[in-house]
């Protein structure tokens, strides 16, 4: 019978030191969930600091290196809003080149999102057999080779095609991101690695203007467009990146190339510190029994209206943030890529608030995001009304910015009710491809139909989607309630047990 070790080690013993001494005793039980008793009696042998060891280990291994894939991904698709407007006006700019109307162009990022939407749940489902380091790097290098590509294009059809298949090959890189993470850090620590990922996210707006910004005086260089070369640089950079990811990301905690940093003891740590719930690395590849039960789960519904409704207000205000910007006249051409970042710089300010505002558990997760859509709601509310330029570009600012800052709890809310490696994995993709069904509808609400009076319209519809997803994740939030605030309850607990020198080890949350 298989069977699974647990070294108990004295506190005092050297890191890596598994030999049998006199304060050390190997506990063996059969393969899958530790009995109670084992679990804490092996958790209780590490002490606060040693538990902080092993987490900085991880966090070394995984916060920069997804904050930047994540950053890329976002470089690299929301490029198509940046080039809009480079040249615009000129005969090099990207609409008259490929002789497209504004209201053509917008089923760019539509198309893009119909694609990722189709392929989305495939893709995650192949994580666990070809493994996350294999298949990520494989995503990254796909992406960028099709990135390349759209400085080819000729006319609006071959735009579309390189976006729809942007889209099929970017599919699976977030929510394969977010199942990886499931197997190597708690629910309730789950803001953390979400925190960097969207903060590189939104350091996009900022990397993606200055890299148009100095494009742009590229134009006519070697016969091409500036927006063309913003695609060639772009992608090809991308292809390279992917050999980092291929050779530095970790795949599971007791993984053949994960006992190259961690020791026997550590990995056994790791899993046996996640609730009953979560991943394990020896989990099949496949269960249609987690797949069904993620089906019937009435939460599975609920967290993906609360996404579709946000996203439907957020990608519409992204999307059209740089042409919106543009028309205020505060800066000319190509200074105008400069305005989109201050509305990054305060995103990524308030993501690093909300990490750490999460992690000490003042209230639950679905409490922080009621307030957030609050005032998401309140900013955006400002743009459906004539105010002035000053009043507009302030609410572009913090409209995208408390958008942006729902994901940090919202992430971390979801990731505490799935069960299994093909549950979370299925579930994570399913909500993902649902709610980028924002992403699909988001861009044709700003038609040049709605212009003539800055497109009021359009955002009043973009807040009626965030007000409705107000009352979504109250629906939401009583789903989850007594789990949530389980949760809250554990948090707290392992932060006292840590400032004392000690790692909780009392009954976890129970699913």
């Amino acid at each position: 019978m298989a069977v699974s070790s647990l070294y108990l080690q004295s506190k005092d013993s050297k890191e890596g030191d598994v030999s049998l001494g006199p304060q050390q005793t190997i506990v063996e039980f059969p393969a899958g969930p530790a009995p109670e008793s084992d679990r804490e009696a092996f958790l209780s042998s590490f002490t606060a600091e040693e538990d902080r060891k092993v987490m900085r280990k991880v966090d070394r291994r995984f916060l920069l290196l997804i904050g930047l894939m994540y950053m890329l991904k976002n470089v690299d698709y929301t490029n198509a809003a940046t080039v809009k407007v480079l040249q615009v006006g000129e005969p090099r700019n990207v609409l008259k080149e490929l002789n497209m109307t504004a209201d053509e162009y917008n089923w760019v990022q539509s198309i893009y999102f119909i694609s990722y939407i189709v392929f989305e749940v495939p893709s995650n489902l192949l994580l666990k057999k070809m493994t996350p380091r294999k298949w990520q790097s494989r995503i990254i290098a796909s992406w960028g080779l099709v990135l390349a590509c759209h400085a080819a294009v000729r006319n609006k059809q071959g735009l579309y095609a390189a976006r729809f298949c942007l889209g099929m090959m970017e599919a699976g890189l977030f929510p394969g991101l977010a199942a990886q993470l499931c197997s190597w850090y708690r629910s309730d620590e789950m803001g953390k690695p979400i925190m960097w990922m969207f903060g590189f996210q939104n350091c996009a707006g900022i990397v993606g203007s200055l890299v148009a910004y100095g494009i742009s005086y590229m134009n006519g260089l070697s016969g091409l467009s500036a927006w063309r070369w913003v695609y060639l640089l772009e992608g090809l950079f991308t292809v390279l990146f992917a050999g980092v990811v291929f050779l530095v990301l970790p795949d599971y905690p007791k993984s053949k190339r994960s006992s190259k940093w961690l020791t026997p003891r550590e990995q056994e740590y790791l899993e046996l510190r996640l609730t009953d719930n979560a991943p394990r690395t020896h989990d099949a590849a496949f269960s249609k029994k987690e797949v069904w039960a993620s089906l019937r789960d009435p939460r599975t519904y609920s967290f993906c209206l609360s996404q579709i409704l946000m996203n439907l207000g957020g990608y519409g205000l992204q999307w059209q943030l740089p042409t919106v910007t543009t028309s205020l006249g505060f800066a000319g051409l190509p200074r105008n890529q400069l305005l989109n970042i201050p509305p990054a710089a305060a995103t990524v300010l308030s993501i690093i608030f909300a990490g750490w505002f999460l992690s000490k558990a003042y209230v639950t997760r679905p409490q922080f995001i009621m307030i957030i859509c609050a005032a998401a709601l309140a900013f955006f509310l400002v743009l459906c009304f004539d105010v002035n330029r000053y009043a507009t570009y302030i609410a572009c600012i913090f409209g995208t910015t408390f958008y942006s800052v729902y994901f940090i709890p919202f992430w971390a809310w979801r990731s505490a009710s799935l069960v299994g490696t093909t549950g979370t994995a299925f579930t994570l993709a399913f909500q993902s491809c649902i709610g980028q069904v924002g992403g699909v509808v988001g861009p044709q609400l700003f038609q040049s139909r709605f212009a003539h009076n800055g497109y009021k319209t359009s955002f009043g519809v973009c807040a009626g989607a965030i007000g409705a997803s107000w009352i979504a994740n109250v629906w939401t939030w009583y789903l989850t309630h007594d789990n949530e605030e389980d949760i809250k309850r554990v948090r707290r607990l392992r932060i006292k047990a840590s400032n004392a020198g000690s790692v909780w080890a009392g009954q976890d949350v129970k699913y």
